[in-house]
């Protein structure tokens, strides 16, 4: 019998992330996400994904330049972004805005491993000012235009916000990214590599890889988290909420895992900002709220907390809006789609898994008349 949800199934080879999910560990290219999100930026990892190596200075200077550079939006993006920003939902107008962007590419359909890399890069680099400029329009405000001065993480929030943010909030978005930047096989991520093993574009790759992201089982659920949080409203009301869900035989959003039985190590290391950035900004209410759910649900069922729990709560102190929440996942995990769609292409072959057939036997063809 199959295991539905080609559970355990190696789908392919990688050299980019690894799980240890019995232990909780997580790896990119061989480098424990504990020591990446203590000491790392978003754009080192960026080129640890991609190159399998972390740069040196002069190599992260040119990948921080490029990046820099290509954070403009395309002449199509910049014509429809109006539209979609009254008439779409935000991982809708990302889906499209980068299907659109195909378009528009200066390397245009050369599939060379050198113009591939390239539009990899545009599309890291353009995501967040798709994201910022959809929210400026949508809520009548002006766009603010990228500011090269500043990393991708504290453009990203200049972008939003208008303002810069103080560094202990950069810090904390960068690290989110980090967080979120690769994650294995997981279902967006093997949609990318599917279309890319016909050979298939980068930009389609990409396009199926946020539709996949859209559904609510895969990364709508720091979105659903916030607003648990908010539907709980004080850390006294969480053990009473929990066991009611859990009653009901409803889901508690954040917790479980497919591939971890212990702790999602990404979720210790949101848990901690989630605490910092509240006190930070003198705060700690959604911290509260968060580490009294969490406490119940383990009592209560046995769950673990992961990474998109406390990410909710870090998203909210940043002045993240809750709809957009899924979206920066896409931001950030644009970096490890981007890779392997890369690393699909170098090694390539059709992925066309086989089925297992459960309907009848062979019939014989009854004609019209003939059936009751």
């Amino acid at each position: 019998m199959t295991e539905k949800g080609l559970r355990d199934v190696v789908a392919a080879q990688t050299r980019i992330s690894d799980i240890d999910g019995e232990r909780g560990r997580l790896w990119y290219v061989g480098y424990p996400i504990e020591d990446l999100a203590e000491h790392a930026t978003f754009e080192e990892v960026v080129y640890l994904l991609h190159h399998g190596e972390l740069p040196t200075p002069a190599q992260l200077d040119q990948l921080v330049g490029f990046l820099t550079r290509e954070r403009g939006l395309s002449p199509f993006g910049t014509k429809i972004m109006p539209i979609l920003a009254h008439t779409a939902s935000p991982m809708s107008m990302l889906r499209t805005m980068v299907s659109g962007t195909s378009t528009y590419d200066p390397d245009g359909w050369d599939e060379s491993p050198e113009a591939q890399y390239r539009k990899a890069l545009r599309l890291i680099a353009r995501v967040p000012t798709m994201i910022a400029t959809y929210h400026r329009l949508r809520t009548g405000q002006e766009v603010i235009p990228p500011n090269p001065e500043l990393s991708h993480a504290a453009n990203f929030l200049w972008m939003l916000h208008g303002e810069e943010a103080r560094p202990d909030d950069v810090r904390a978005m960068d690290v989110s990214f980090i967080l979120y930047a690769d994650h294995t096989m997981n279902a967006s991520t093997f949609t990318a590599r599917i279309i890319a093993s016909t050979l298939a574009d980068m930009f389609s790759a990409i396009t199926g890889a946020i539709a996949a992201l859209k559904g609510p089982l895969h990364g709508g659920a720091n979105e659903e988290s916030m607003k648990m949080l908010e539907e709980i409203g004080k850390p006294e009301n969480a053990s009473a909420y929990v066991a009611e869900r859990l009653a009901r035989k409803q889901k508690i959003f954040g917790f479980g895992h497919a591939v971890y039985r212990t702790m999602d190590p990404r979720a210790t290391i949101f848990r901690e900002f989630s605490r910092r950035v509240g006190e930070a900004h003198g705060d700690l209410r959604w911290y509260e709220i968060s580490r009294a759910v969490e406490e119940s649900t383990f009592e209560q069922k046995g769950l673990y907390p992961n990474v998109d729990f406390y990410a909710a709560s870090v998203y909210h102190m940043l002045g993240i809006p809750t709809d957009l929440m899924t979206p920066i996942f896409a931001l950030a995990r644009m970096a490890g789609w981007t890779a392997h769609v890369r690393e699909q292409y170098a090694d390539n072959r059709v992925i066309r898994p086989d089925s297992e057939y459960v309907g009848p036997p062979e019939r014989r063809w009854v004609p019209l008349e003939a059936r009751a």
